[in-house]
């Protein structure tokens, strides 16, 4: 009996599986995923705050093309249109017609901008951002 009792409490030789090898755990710890999550919010975070920069340069690079596309014959007449043009689209408010750089080259009007804008990312850090464009040239 005592045989008996001892043999029920070892399991059998053929029911113990055999212990496989370990395999190297893959994944992201919880400070990996804290990190990737703060990074990608600051690039977020960044990227909110510098499209509209974006969109208003390309709409005073728009606005530029199509007052050059207009060959004025003056000077003035070019920074009235521009004015024109700043009155009717809300987001240009970084330059005014007195910034704008007006030329002709091979009897085409040429009209070029620069200006700098800074974007607040956190009390005294600021990203600046340098903006310059020239009005393409129609060819016809």
């Amino acid at each position: 009996m005592e045989a008996r009792a001892q043999a029920m409490k070892q399991p059998s030789s053929h029911l113990r599986r055999p212990l496989a090898p370990r395999r190297a755990q893959r994944g992201l710890t919880m400070f990996g995923l804290l990190f990737w999550a703060i990074v990608i919010g600051f690039f977020g975070y960044l990227l909110v705050r510098t499209l509209p920069t974006v969109n208003e340069y390309m709409t005073i690079q728009r606005a530029v093309t199509k007052i050059a596309a207009t060959n004025p014959a003056t000077v003035a007449e070019a920074r009235n249109a521009f004015d024109r043009q700043r009155d009717i689209e809300y987001s240009i408010s970084s330059i005014t017609s007195k910034d704008l750089s007006i030329t002709k080259e091979n009897d085409k009007v040429v009209i070029s901008f620069a200006y700098d804008k800074e974007v607040p990312i956190a009390g005294p850090v600021f990203l600046l951002i340098k903006y310059e464009g020239r009005s393409q040239v129609q060819t016809r």
